[in-house]
């Protein structure tokens, strides 16, 4: 019988489907930084989802951030609760610069195009204000800084911050609002993408084992004989690696198009194909497994397999990629 998470996870692909995503799940391999990988359109997601907000931490948080912008795609978190308080319905939370919503908000994004107007933060609930209306609105009706800023119950220089575009609490805003008798606040887009943040605890290579720019930065070293190995050759043969922790791949490579690539055994590719599979074709993008053993075979689940000499052949980018092609329709 599947886990209630398994169940909501579930429900939560079903959501994005009815809504024209083209969705993929990780649940065949765990431990994994997304649960579910969306496309529609040029939007592409990475869904974690979470009981508990409070459980993405520093380091989980940065990794989901970083590979949303690997990809690139918007990193978001579906979460039920905070501690023993539930997350409110149309109010944006965040954690380590990921975006957090409750289910019920992201069901009135995706149905009703409703976005939140709300997002959570030290101190309170704030909204972001239009300035550039906010002062519209108030010279069209003759109000001073001063006189807007007794109605509102804050100070003249906050209407001056409001009118740049900072944000007010929720309270202030529904006073300004009400007395204006229009709207102020500017609608969050749940999947904007946003720039991953960079901790300052990160050394040259990242939270996720990313290379620094430059030519003579080497790549990070995962203690894995195989796995560095295979790194170092793609990195030779002229592609952007990227290691990467906690994903059902083992590194993100890129040269005109995203390959996501998997190594170790053929036990392993067997387990991890059907998923590698399914986020390559999400993302628009390729897959392949690499193993140390001769495989005998071309694919597993229409997930390219080569062996470590039949790797080491290959010699720039776009001839990988090709062989890659043509196993897949294999």
């Amino acid at each position: 019988m599947p886990r209630p998470r398994d169940r909501w996870i579930e429900r939560l692909r079903d959501r994005l489907e009815q809504a024209g995503f083209y969705v993929s799940a990780t649940s065949g391999v765990r431990p994994s930084s997304f649960d579910l990988v969306a496309r529609r359109d040029t939007t592409l997601l990475l869904i974690k989802a979470l009981k508990n907000i409070d459980a993405l931490d520093a380091e989980e948080g940065a990794r989901l951030a970083e590979l949303g912008a690997l990809f690139p795609a918007t990193a978001l978190v579906i979460g039920q609760r905070s501690g023993a308080a539930a997350l409110d319905d149309g109010v944006v939370y965040t954690r380590y610069g990921v975006p957090i919503v409750n289910e019920a908000t992201l069901r009135e994004f995706l149905e009703k195009a409703l976005p939140p107007f709300l997002y959570a933060s030290p101190g309170g609930t704030f909204a972001r204000i239009d300035g550039e209306r906010l002062q519209f609105l108030r010279l069209a009706r003759g109000l001073s800084l001063g006189a807007l800023a007794s109605i509102a119950g804050v100070s003249r220089r906050a209407i001056q911050l409001y009118e740049e575009g900072q944000g007010a609490e929720a309270s202030v805003v529904q006073r300004i609002e009400a007395y204006l008798d229009a709207p102020i606040v500017e609608p969050i887009d749940l999947f904007e993408r946003r720039t991953a943040p960079k901790r300052a605890s990160d050394g040259a290579d990242g939270p996720a084992g990313r290379r620094d720019e430059g030519p003579d930065r080497p790549l990070s070293r995962t203690g894995d004989p195989l796995r560095d190995g295979v790194f170092q050759q793609l990195d030779g043969i002229g592609l952007e690696v990227t290691v990467t922790i906690r994903a059902p791949f083992d590194a993100l490579a890129r040269a005109r198009e995203i390959l996501l690539t998997g190594v170790g055994s053929l036990r392993s590719a067997a387990h991890r194909a059907e998923v590698l599979n399914g986020i390559a074709r999400v993302a628009e993008g390729h897959a392949m497994f690499v193993v140390r053993e001769a495989a005998h075979r071309s694919s597993i689940d229409g997930v390219p397999i080569l062996d470590v000499t039949e790797l080491r052949r290959h010699r720039d980018p776009e001839e990988l990629l090709e062989e890659i092609s043509s196993r897949e329709e294999s």
